[in-house]
């Protein structure tokens, strides 16, 4: 039976302080429909811009995960992202009237208690998970940070930290799958050490921080002058040290709460992956810059599969649907501008082109003839006018028109195209098209292997009457 996706009910607000700028922010979760994702909506901001929870987006690591687009930022998604993944959410929109989320406790745990408070509402769209196919590793030697990914029919999580601090030692925590998040895992606070916080206290970046939403690792002796220093800063007059070997602030919620909370963000961070994952997560020693950076391996691999999916290998010999002499009575284009021989496929929404680059080409007598090499803007204006035949076919006088470039996007260049290779374009719209103007997503293939891709948009124009 497949998995349905997932959104909230209804809309629902939490409220709380940003722990780095120190301000008031309130958070919205909102409903979102099918195939959405998580997307921030800074709604402070002139334009109210949209910030897509994606990997792609990352722009610090420094002190919790930073996303930004479109000209505007959020920080500190970890926690907020860690608790829609573990309340098993695909589909939501977070406004945020500030540049962070609200610090709340330090865990996920409000975060959680607030969507589901909410409730959850089933959608019409299958969840698409990734499965993990095949062992993923990510290291950094220099830190001793090691991550894999393991083929499991499940998402699972096993988490190691070792910071070679007495007090803390080496801890482990991990939850076999995802609906144990919420009780063992999204309670447990954000840590640091006391030099880390009076580092970060000196330079002042934690102006919402107060020690009841962090668990303070005392990693040094700490003399009577130094404690009254710090009652002062937090306005406190009990700090000490607990037998554990923290800040007497707060008593730990499990043993081993540092490690279930570096689990909590590897989960958070994970999410921005972008699509649901199904596999086993092993990490040793890890933090925001890692979990990004494996992030980003697991997504391009993503990228990589899907795009072989959606590649088809076409039989160059196959009946086209329009010879050469066919397309000449449809596109303007001459020899040696005529850089498309044959439509193999068309239907209302793509087109199969096909173009053999041979030594005869024109172009070649000046494009390094002792290396002849096929040029990028040449295979970009073959796949435009194999597009251009799905875009003349929507009317009914094709020759009495003209296909022309609005806009070239995303143009890639993957592999050299040379004197024997046949070329196979294919376009595929992105959006209907409308007043003769048409999105196209197209690539070129040289057998299996993509060669070029980019994004056209164009435009027919009528310039004779018929």
């Amino acid at each position: 039976m497949n998995v349905k996706q997932r959104t909230i009910k209804t809309a629902v607000a939490v409220s709380g302080t940003g722990l780095h700028t120190g301000e008031s922010v309130t958070m919205t979760f909102h409903p979102a429909p099918e195939n959405h994702g998580f997307k921030f909506r800074r709604v402070d901001l002139e334009g109210a811009p949209i910030i897509d929870a994606d990997v792609d987006n990352v722009t610090d690591t420094s002190r919790g995960t930073t996303i930004t687009q479109n000209g505007a930022s959020v920080s500190t998604v970890e926690h907020v992202l860690a608790a829609l993944v573990g309340c098993e959410l695909d589909n939501v929109l977070i406004d945020v009237n500030g540049p962070e989320t609200p610090i709340m406790d330090g865990s996920s745990m409000p975060f959680v208690d607030t969507i589901t408070e909410a409730g959850f509402e089933e959608q019409d769209a299958d969840r698409e998970y990734y499965h993990i196919p095949y062992n993923i590793h990510y290291s950094e030697p220099d830190r001793k940070v090691d991550m894999v990914a393991m083929p499991l029919d499940d998402y699972r999580f096993t988490c190691m930290v070792d910071y070679n601090s007495p007090v803390l030692g080496s801890q482990h925590a991990s939850i076999s799958t995802m609906s144990e998040f919420k009780k063992e895992i999204a309670s447990c606070r954000t840590f640091c050490f006391l030099h880390e916080l009076e580092m970060l206290l000196a330079h002042d970046l934690i102006k919402g921080g107060d020690i009841n939403n962090a668990i303070v690792v005392v990693d040094k002796t700490i003399d009577a002058e130094e404690m009254a220093k710090l009652a002062k800063l937090f306005n406190r007059e009990d700090i000490g040290v607990a037998p554990q070997g923290i800040l007497n602030n707060i008593e730990l919620r499990h043993q081993n709460e540092p490690a279930r909370h570096k689990l909590l963000d590897m989960i958070g961070d994970l999410a921005l992956v972008g699509v649901p994952l199904r596999g086993h997560i092993m990490a040793a020693r890890p933090g925001h810059a890692a979990n990004v950076a494996f992030a980003k391996k697991i997504k391009a691999l993503i990228k990589k599969e899907r795009s072989r999916k959606h590649v088809k290998v076409y039989n160059p010999n196959m009946k086209p649907v329009y010879d050469t002499v066919q397309i000449m009575n449809i596109l303007p284009h001459r020899p040696p501008m005529l850089l498309v021989d044959k439509i193999l496929e068309l239907t209302k929404t793509h087109v199969v082109g096909l173009k053999a680059v041979t030594m005869n080409e024109p172009f070649f007598v000046g494009h390094f003839p002792g290396a002849p090499v096929m040029p990028g803007v040449l295979q970009i204006e073959a796949m435009a006018q194999t597009g251009g035949i799905l875009v003349l076919n929507t009317v009914p006088d094709p020759e009495n028109w003209l296909t022309l470039f609005l806009k070239i996007e995303n143009a890639r260049f993957k592999d050299k195209v040379l004197p024997g290779d046949t070329l196979i374009f294919r376009c595929d719209l992105i959006s209907p098209i409308r007043r003769g103007i048409a999105q196209m997503k197209g690539i070129g293939m040289v057998g299996e292997k993509v060669v070029v891709e980019a994004e056209l948009m164009a435009q027919i124009v009528k310039y004779k009457e018929s």
